[in-house]
């Protein structure tokens, strides 16, 4: 085998040498809270139980660690700097996005501006040139341009540049994965640690009473009234002054500094809104009952003076001699409580019962891996003080101004909660019991885990940092928990408190009065065995001997509350015990007497039967003086005595005691107990039989009753399990592999010691008390197995008979007499069986062989005769002698995988459930025995024994098939099969540390192909897989165990052994194998690189699958690819370029995958087609991206499917793809990263040549991945970001999809891409699979864009840098694979071909946001490609070349000074090469003056000053330019210049019209016009146009705007070809519109198609046609005018049909079908527009002064609205105080007007047609559609007045006609006739009453019937109210025949008009009678009265007839009469006056 090369040596040194040992043993100091550590006291031997207890606690923790972590951890970062300053050491680039100036495009215009535009409106705009170019100053130009230069070298130069200061680690600039898919990431569980729950800090500042007379004494507790118990111990605090601590000098002869505390510390596990904090206040004993003693504070104030003063210093001499005499005797006397409900933060309080029962254990665990943010992932993690204690929980002064007296017969603490309970209901509590007044002050705040002041713990040991100045000493004071706290013991603690409660000494003699209790702890039954373990209360000693109890005066059943707090001594005798004695105390001081009575004794043993005695009793109490030896026994069963015994009451108990132990020793469970006593007696020296709790065990049952103890220990209760779980678990591994001998018997416990373990580990999991991380491991067993676990030490006792080699294998007595039976038979015949295990192969003694072997070896050797001991096995300590390891040694893990192997049933199914457990076990045992035995030098495959791995590979196998048998069954069983994949997934990887690679691949291997065998569900299997090598594949030395530095194929198959197995390796060169394969997943690269190969399988597979859930699994897949990349390329290990061109090799194959992935890759673009390519600034323009007309849409309407183009650069349709999931945008931006990552770390040459030998399709798609990426990685920019998601969701989902339908039609890039995710034709199995998707823009943005609510600025602008910094290194990189595409396909022939897919990507990129770096490096390769190809891209490229004079000029309008240089650089060789390209630029010429008309029309983000300087520019290079002034091109260039020019200054115009709409379209229409000559430029000026009117959702405006393009395209298409499908020019179009007649002008001298750059627009094409008439349907139909919708398509369709499409048949004809439906279901419905006519008057509007208009606008626009707007408008032009608007509609006399303002007159005007055109205007929309005249009324009065009586009441009536119909391309259009003629009084009457009988008639027949509306009008017409109305009509025009004969026409039609109304009312009443219900009959009622009324008071009038209007005048021969025409009432007067 050949060595490796030097270079690959060296890489492989730098990534660790695998030889090397990964993991390494850490012992780690426990961190200590204390000064010292918490011990027993020193010179005690101690007990082996306690003595095992303290060393737990003391001892280091042993950590296994690994010594790379960190380099390549998933989202790791460089360890040179933090990621939080990464942002400090990155460019700032420049984006045009962010340095637009927003202000400039909305100047406003003023008048001078308004009258230039009125001046200049005649002439032609396009030759208007009315601004000097040479007049500017040019850019600097670039240097070198004009010189000649080959393209090779300027190539060269473009690389080298491009190379120089870029961005070495690509995925530092990319967020980093979701932790959602970071399986990888195993928390680092929380260190064990003492418990502190909501530390609540608590100082008393101030305890006074109205008097101070003597010295008082506080202590505080906290009670929980809920849960009815106390859940503190109490803080004793002495605030009294030097004066009252005189008082008691002689009983305080020592004060101790840590008495002397004035702050408590209070720990609160379940905070709740019933904790209270409780002060009780005691005094010195005195005379007299407490409501006596407290009189005094009661009634005197020492602010009264006088008596009082004197009252007071004779209280305070009686209180001294009372200190003197009864000091150390206390008296209750106040209290008082504080609820602390205020200091929770009750909110949270509901969750407690959830989170925080929790809470122990509960783990915010951080992470084994450090990740860029360094979120926590702990499923429950919880920040107590964040969580639980209130936010605003400041230092809170309380102060409490009355204190409750105490009760002498209520004092207990049972009757405290019931006050409290009290307290909290009511107030009442203070009304029942009596106060004193006093003051207490008290601050309450959070205290912090690490307080800065000198703190104690409860033990009084002294808290770290502990300061020299002690002056604020605090005290940590101990809870006691409401509920369970499930925290494993760390410290040393062994606390017992006694409490005594009641002594019932009523029936004792009368002496039994003033009872106090002395209470001591005693060692021995002598009066000096008194231990000082008492804790003192303040202001005395640390410790005490005795305590007094407080006594209750006078009474004879005193009840107690003392608290007496013990350190108990470490080890416990039978003659520690409790002793109290029994006093009367004397108030009265009398001669000669004692002040102690002696009353009795009691006591309480403090061990019985060997365990601490806890818990409530009743004792009895002895009268006389105690026997000897009475502490041996209990009160109640003292053996009897010589003498007799006094008791009190007959020996019954009268004496009620609480006591309770919290130790950290003394288990308090008999299941605990029982098992450590057992396990101790055969570690210590103890003789049998040996007492446990009740019963003796005997060496002869001591193996059963062990066993039976083990069996039981998951009997204990939860937490004690829990309190001593890691002694427990130590003594469980520590039997499992001890060798014992039991009475001189082997025994052996392994297997029962091991299921005790599962059986723990089982409980543990199942509890809902302790949480789990996110893999669903245990936090405690977590934390154990890392922290706590280190292999069992094995005793050496008997250390002679080790060295015996009569022992047989240890192994055996794993399978003793125990457990054999056990076995499962079935599992002893399966396959998977261990091979290690003895009884299927080997030669074994028997087992009484094997006792004798014992026997005799080590019988001889027994201490004390005992025959049980444990024998010597291996501890695995380093050996100082070279002896080889005895056989007969076990070892940990070899043990624990056998138990594994051979454990059967419920304990098997638990293992596995709990594999992570074990799994770990064997880890960190198989790390330490290595440590120890300095193995690290030997070969891994020698390590382990053979049976050790046989067992292994049986687990993995095993595990492997209860996965697979999981996953067919329900949910929540994949779940547990998931963690469990995990766990095996784990253990495989740290295996990789430990034992030979090779190994571990065949188990990897086995586990792949197995799970393979046994799943049918692909999604599932694949996910399995995937999370277990996403695991695998984060080894810190995952490069070198993919064999990276190999040739592709020499390397070994994998699985293969370890390299250091080997020690060799192979090596070739990349150039021995064809380059195409190393892209592809081959089996080659599978076995030589197995890891990675195992991986791309997956995603390969995933990525080709279909089915429910395959998208998570996809994003899963392609996550953990973006995790390992990522992780290289953030490795310290991998910066150097060699390295990572290395490492991009290995992952070559994923480039083939992704390219095979293309149909399935979100489309970016299509939200950028919406955006319009330009980066919008203002939040309208961005929000309108979604229209259908938007420019870039339009553009992508190149040709269509029936259209037979060539495609140049986009492949996708031809390609025959079916459908796929297409993947979300997140997973797809994923992807691309990935494979930019290898493009930019590959080795380019490779590159080359790889691209050199692929197909021509396959590049077209590695063009289509480039052009995807571009828009993926576009800069979103700060301004952007916040708006993206709000703004989509106001599009209607319709209009896209309608618009998206449009696009599908188009052969462009866009289109194609559009195309790609829809059905194809011929494939309609799955139609509307993805309806839709394309247009969910919310999805395209990344999450990093929307997550911007909370962020600071700061923040903001940091995120913009990395952004910004990201988006150039992206489009870098793309650039860099178009360069390589570039010069690897120059001597192909398809070179054409992917030239236009090169500059479809560049344009593409041009059309997004870039910073300034990445627009220098386009230019550069933009113009080498110009120089390069010139020829075929102005020949072939003729679509491609019209996009890339917009980019490029759009970037002249730069604010940017270097991007506009090399734009105007790059445009002026655009030029120059296309004139010496064909000597007559004119098709570019033509292209660049529509790409500037194009943009001055959308005038977002574009500056006309800017690119003025720009076209001064490229002049400059024009005249510089010497090789070229010989030639026309100069002139030409001058020429095209001043177009361009000319086109400027009409945008400027434009701009200052940018806030009156109606101005800034009648601007674009005379700019329109002004292109007549250039059909060209027309459609695009009538697309700007279309585009304005989208954006103010003037939709239909907009769609006859594309109808008149169309018919522009139809008038050139119509000369060109005649076609009969084909309309015959604008003629055909006048059902759509009259208008669009004004197209026709087109001469055919000026529309010559031979012309080059004339009509040469891929509009003027068929496809176009269809493509600009099917926008326009989108328009009408979003714009509610769905009968054009009709007429539209009536052109479309014969097209279609000439072509078959019919596919796009279908879809027109569906569309159709829709708006065919939309006219039935909406009919009235529907709101057209509402028409004003406005006059504008004065000379301040120039050309405006005297003209009239007609606007359009919205549906329900009211008069103020329009009114407000303009008044606002021009109010800002002129000067608000200059512009009035008229409020009346009578014609205006100007003389009249004042000359220097500007007058508006605002009219609202109605359609108004003759009665011929109403026969043909029947329907609703026909009465609103093609409009050109509209009436509005004026009512006067003869005498000037607008209002009268009826009968002097006239009326006006104008009627307007316009110069276009409605609606036409402008939404105001002028006047051009006016008409006026005016009604009689008499003729308006005649009006009014038609209408009203019209409103009646329209009620009765309405259908369905509106009983409402019918109501209503007919209210109007016969109520009470209004009746007067139509009556008075009558009256005034009908009462009399009117005396001039002309009138007698007009009052005959009155009279007919109120017969015809009278008649409908009654017809109404009837109506209403049959729709109304009951309850409205009584309005029926009058309703008809009224009807009646109204009725018989018109019968009279119209009754009357005019006699002369009958008689026979004359005859009317078939003449129709209009009597509404003037002429025929003259006719009528003519032939009357001439009578007979």
């Amino acid at each position: 085998m050949t060595q490796l090369s030097s270079l690959d040596a060296e890489l492989i040194q730098e990534l660790g040498d695998l030889t090397e040992d990964d993991l390494e043993v850490i012992f780690t100091p426990k961190e200590c809270r204390t000064v010292q550590a918490s011990m027993p006291e020193e010179g005690v031997e101690l007990d082996p139980h306690v003595r095992d207890c303290v060393q737990t606690y003391i001892r280091e923790w042993l950590i296994v660690n690994r010594k790379n972590q960190g380099n390549s951890d998933t989202g790791g970062f460089k360890k040179v700097g933090s990621r939080k300053d990464f942002h400090k050491t990155l460019q700032k680039q420049t984006f045009e996005s962010e340095t637009l100036d927003y202000n400039d495009s909305s100047s406003q215009a003023d008048p001078g501006t308004l009258r230039m535009l009125c001046d200049v409106s005649g002439k032609s705009t396009f030759t208007s040139c009315d601004f000097d170019l040479r007049s500017l100053q040019p850019d600097p130009r670039l240097d070198g341009l004009l010189q000649h230069i080959s393209a090779e070298d300027f190539e060269r130069q473009n690389e080298e540049a491009r190379r120089t200061n870029r961005h070495a680690e690509l995925f530092s600039l990319y967020p980093s994965v979701d932790e959602e898919d970071a399986v990888e990431i195993r928390p680092l569980p929380e260190c064990p640690k003492e418990h502190l729950g909501n530390r609540i800090l608590v100082k008393l500042q101030t305890l006074k009473f109205e008097i101070e007379i003597e010295p008082l004494f506080a202590s505080i507790a906290l009670y929980d009234v809920k849960e009815r118990k106390k859940i503190s111990e109490n803080f004793h605090c002495d605030l009294n002054s030097e004066q009252f601590k005189g008082f008691l000098r002689n009983h305080t002869p020592l004060v101790d500094p840590s008495s002397q505390a004035k702050a408590a510390i209070f720990s609160v596990t379940y905070p709740s809104s019933d904790i209270y904090l409780v002060i009780k206040i005691e005094k010195v004993l005195q005379q007299g009952e407490i409501g006596d003693c407290a009189e005094p504070y009661m009634v005197i104030k020492e602010s009264d003076g006088g008596k009082s003063k004197e009252k007071i210093e004779k209280l305070k001499i009686q209180a001294e001699s009372f200190c003197q005499r009864l000091g150390k005797y206390r008296m209750p006397f106040a209290w008082v409580p504080i609820s602390l409900t205020n200091f929770f933060n009750v909110s949270t309080l509901d969750r407690e019962i959830t989170d925080m029962e929790t809470m122990v254990g509960k783990n915010s665990a951080g992470e084994r891996r450090t990740l860029i943010q360094s979120r926590r992932l702990s499923e429950k993690s919880l920040s107590l003080e964040d969580s639980y204690i209130g936010p605003n929980f400041k230092a809170t002064t309380m102060t409490v101004n009355s204190f409750f007296k105490q009760e002498g017969d209520r004092l207990s603490d049972e009757d405290l909660l019931k006050f409290l309970a009290d307290y909290k209901r009511s107030s009442s509590l203070q009304r029942r019991v009596k106060s004193i007044p006093g003051l207490l002050k008290l601050e309450i705040s959070s205290a912090p885990e690490v307080l800065n002041c000198c703190c104690l713990t409860p033990e009084l040991l002294p808290v770290k940092p502990f300061p020299e100045n002690r002056s604020r000493l605090h005290k940590e004071i101990l809870e006691f928990p409401t509920k369970e706290v499930y925290v494993p013991h760390t410290v040393y603690r062994n606390l017992l408190f006694v409490y005594p409660q009641r002594l019932n000494f009523a029936n004792k003699l009368a002496s039994a009065r003033n009872i106090t209790i002395k209470i001591q702890f005693m060692c021995g039954e002598d009066a000096n065995n008194a231990m000082p373990v008492i804790f003192g209360k303040s202001n005395g000693p640390e410790f005490l001997k005795e305590v007094y109890t407080a006594i209750t005066y006078h009474n004879k059943s005193p009840d107690f509350y003392e608290e007496v707090k013990i350190k108990l001594p470490a080890k416990l005798t039978v003659n520690h015990h409790l002793l109290f004695t029994f006093y009367h105390i004397s108030c009265h001081q009398k001669q000669g007497t004692s002040i102690e009575s002696l009353l009795g004794y009691s006591w309480l043993p403090i061990l019985f039967n060997e365990r601490l005695q806890t818990g409530p009793y009743c004792l009895p109490v002895a009268l006389e003086k105690l026997p000897p030896s009475y502490s041996m026994h209990s009160p109640e069963k003292v053996p009897p005595q010589n003498s007799p015994f006094k008791w009190a009451e007959g020996h019954r108990g009268v004496f009620n005691i609480e006591v309770l132990a919290v130790s950290s020793v003394h288990t308090q469970d008999n299941h605990l107990e029982k098992f450590f006593t057992l396990c101790h007696s055969l570690e210590s020296q103890v003789t049998f039989p040996i007492r446990v709790l009740d019963q003796k065990i005997t060496e002869a049952n001591l193996e059963h009753e062990l066993k039976l103890s083990i069996i039981c220990l998951n009997s204990s209760r939860l937490e004690p399990l829990v309190l001593f779980l890691h002694q427990i678990l130590d003594k469980l591994f520590q039997l499992s592999i001890q060798p014992m001998v039991i009475a001189g018997q082997t025994a052996n416990f392994s297997q029962f010691a091991f299921e005790s373990v599962v059986s723990i580990a089982n409980s543990l999991h199942n509890s809902k008390d302790l949480s789990k991380d996110q893999h669903g491991r245990n936090c405690l067993l977590a934390s154990y197995v890392y922290y706590v676990f280190r292999l069992p030490n094995v005793h050496r006792e008997v250390s002679k008979s080790a060295t015996s080699s009569n022992h047989p294998d240890p192994r055996y007595h794993t399978f003793g007499r125990t457990s054999v039976a056990a076995v499962n038979s079935k599992l002893l015949q399966a396959r998977v069986m261990s091979n290690s295990n003895p009884d299927i192969a080997g030669i074994h003694t028997s087992p009484d062989e094997e006792v004798k072997n014992i026997m005799s070896s080590k019988a001889s050797d027994r201490v004390y005769n005992r025959m049980s001991y444990y024998s010597q096995g291996n501890n695995d300590t380093p050996s100082s002698t070279t002896v080889p390891r005895p056989a007969s040694k076990k070892h940990f893990h070899e043990e624990l995988a056998l138990q594994m192997v051979v454990s059967t049933g419920m304990v098997r199914e638990a293992v596995f459930k709990y594999s992570w457990f074990f799994f770990e076990l064997l880890v960190k045992s198989m790390a330490q025995y290595v440590h120890n035995m300095d193995k690290r030098d030997n070969f891994r495959r020698t390590r382990f024994s053979d049976r050790f791995k046989d067992d292994v590979t049986t687990i993995v196998n095993v595990v492997t098939s209860e996965i697979a048998a999981l996953l067919v069954k329900p949910q929540k069983e994949n779940d547990q099969a998931e963690k469990i994949n995990i766990s095996l997934a784990f253990f495989l990887y740290d295996l990789f540390s430990l034992m030979d690679r090779g190994f571990v691949f065949n188990l990897i291997k086995h586990y792949c192909n197995q799970l393979s065998a046994k799943l049918n569900n692909l999604p599932t299997l694949i996910s399995m897989r995937l999370e277990f090598l996403r695991i695998l594949c984060s080894h810190e030395h995952y490069l070198n165990l993919n064999l990276f530095f190999m040739a592709p194929d020499t390397a070994p198959a994998s699985p293969n052994p370890s390299i250091s197995s080997q020690n060799s390796s192979s090596c070739s060169s990349f150039q021995d194998q064809k380059i195409a394969s190393m892209f592809d997943l081959s089996s080659d690269y599978r076995q030589q690189h197995f890891l990675t190969g195992l991986l791309f399988t997956e995603l390969a597979a995933v990525l080709d699958a279909e089915g429910e859930g395959i998208t998570k699994v996809q994003r899963k897949a392609i996550s953990a690819i973006h995790g390992l990349l990522s992780s290289h390329d953030l490795d310290p290990r991998c910066s150097k370029p060699e390295v990572k061109v290395k490492v991009a090799a290995l992952y070559l194959p994923l480039v083939g995958i992704i390219m095979d992935a293309l149909p399935q890759l979100y489309d970016f673009t299509v939200s950028d087609v919406r955006g319009g390519k330009g980066r919008p600034t203002n939040p309208d323009e961005e929000q309108e991206g979604g229209n259908p007309v938007n420019q870039s849409v339009a553009l992508a309407i190149a040709g269509n499917n029936f259209n037979p183009l060539k495609m140049s650069g986009a492949p996708l349709s031809s390609l025959p793809y079916k459908q796929y999931n297409v993947l979300n945008p997140d997973t797809t931006r994923n992807l691309m990263i990935c494979f930019l990552w290898i493009m930019k770390n590959a080795e380019q040459s490779l590159i080359r040549k790889w691209i050199a030998d692929l197909p021509p399709m396959q590049l077209n798609r590695i063009l289509d991945l480039l052009f995807i990426c571009v828009s993926c990685f576009e800069y979103k920019g700060k301004h952007n970001s916040d708006k993206v998601s709000t703004q989509v969701l106001q599009k209607s989902r319709d209009v896209k999809a309608r618009l998206e339908e449009a696009l599908l039609r188009g052969e462009g890039a866009r289109g194609e891409m559009m195309r790609r995710c829809k059905t194809p034709a011929g494939n309609d199995r799955f139609p509307g699979l993805n309806e839709n998707l394309r247009w969910r823009k919310e999805q395209t943005h990344w999450r990093q864009a929307n997550e911007k609510l909370d962020k600071t600025k700061a923040e903001l602008d940091q995120e913009a840098l990395i952004n910004g910094n990201l988006a150039t290194e992206a489009n870098l990189i793309i650039l860099d694979m178009q360069e390589n595409i570039i010069q690897a396909s120059f001597a192909l022939d398809c070179k054409d071909n992917l030239l236009g897919g090169v500059l479809r990507v560049l344009v593409n990129s041009l059309s997004c946001d870039q910073s300034t770096t990445y627009l220098t490096h386009c230019f550069a390769t933009l113009r080498a490609l110009i120089a390069k190809f010139g020829d075929l891209l102005f020949e072939e490229e003729v679509e491609q070349c019209a996009d890339l004079c917009q980019r490029v000029l759009h970037h002249c309008s730069s604010s940017i000074d270097v991007t506009r240089s090399q734009a105007c650089a790059t445009l002026y060789l655009l030029m120059r090469f296309s004139f010496g390209a064909t000597s007559n630029f004119a098709r570019v010429k033509m292209q660049v003056t529509m790409s500037l008309a194009s943009l001055v029309g959308k005038a977002s983000d574009f500056n006309e000053e800017y690119l003025r300087k720009s076209l001064r520019t490229i002049l400059a290079y024009a005249e510089e330019d010497t090789a070229m002034q010989a030639t026309p091109f100069p002139a030409q260039v001058e020429e095209l210049l001043c177009n361009l020019n000319s086109i400027l200054s009409d945008t400027v115009k434009m701009r200052e019209f940018q806030e009156d709409p109606e101005m800034l379209m009648d601007l674009m229409y005379r700019i329109a016009k002004g292109y007549q000559t250039s059909p060209d430029l027309r459609l695009t000026w009538l697309q700007n146009m279309a585009e304005k009117h989208s954006k103010r959702k003037c939709y239909t405006e907009a769609a006859m705007c594309l109808v008149h393009a169309a018919a522009l395209v139809a008038e050139y298409l119509s000369m060109l070809e005649d076609h009969c499908y084909l309309p015959v020019g604008s003629v055909s179009f006048q059902n759509i519109s009259s208008n669009v007649l004004e197209e026709s002008a087109v001469s055919d001298d000026i529309l010559c198609p031979d012309e080059d750059g004339v009509c040469s627009g891929r509009y003027f094409t068929e496809s176009g046609l269809v493509g600009l008439l099917e926008q326009a349907t989108e328009l009408f139909s979003t714009g509610g005018l769905y009968e054009t919708v009709n007429e539209v398509y009536k052109l479309v369709i014969p097209i279609l049909e000439a072509h078959r499409d019919f596919r796009k048949l279908t879809l027109t004809h569906d569309k159709l079908q829709k708006a065919f439906d939309n006219i039935i279901n909406k009919g009235h419905k529907r709101m057209f527009g509402t028409y004003f006519r406005v006059g504008f008057y004065g000379s301040k509007f120039g050309d405006l002064d005297e003209q009239e208009f007609v606007y359009k606008e919205p549906a329900i626009t009211k008069l103020p609205e329009i009114s407000h707007r303009l008044e606002a408008f021009y109010g800002q032009c002129f000067g608000a105080k200059f512009v009035e608007v008229i409020k009346d509609s009578i014609p205006v006399d100007k003389t009249k007007l004042d000359p220097n303002k500007a007058y508006i007159q605002i009219t609202f005007v109605e359609p108004y047609f003759d009665e011929y055109e109403m026969k043909d205007r029947v329907t609703y929309f026909e009465k609103n559609f093609n409009l050109r005249r509209f009436m509005y009324t004026t009512p006067f009065t003869l005498e000037g007045r607008p209002r009268g009586e009826l009968n002097e009441q006239y009326r006006r009536n104008t009627i307007l006609t316009t110069m276009h119909a409605f609606p036409y391309i402008k939404t105001r259009i002028r006047v051009i006739q006016k008409e006026e003629f005016v009604l009689t009084p008499i003729e308006v009457a005649i009006e009014d009453m038609k209408k009203k009988t019209l409103e009646l008639a329209v009620a009765i027949n309405q259908e369905p019937p509106d009983a409402k509306m019918l109501q209503m009008v007919l209210q109007g017409s016969v109520g009470a109210t209004v009746n007067q109305g139509p009556l008075e009509v009558a009256q005034v025009f009908l009462a009399e025949i009117p005396a001039d004969p002309k009138l007698y026409r007009h009052h005959n039609k009155l009279r007919l008009c109120f017969k015809e109304f009278i008649m409908r009312c009654g017809e109404a009443v009837e109506k209403n009678k049959r729709l109304i219900t009951s309850d409205q009959r009584e309005y029926q009622q009058e309703l008809k009265k009224n009807y009646n009324k109204l009725k018989e008071n018109l019968r009279p009038m119209i009754e009357r007839k005019i006699p002369e209007l009958y008689k026979p005048i004359f005859r009317v021969q078939n003449e129709k009469r209009n009597s509404f025409h003037r002429s025929s009432f003259r006719k009528y007067e003519t032939q009357l006056s001439q009578g007979p």
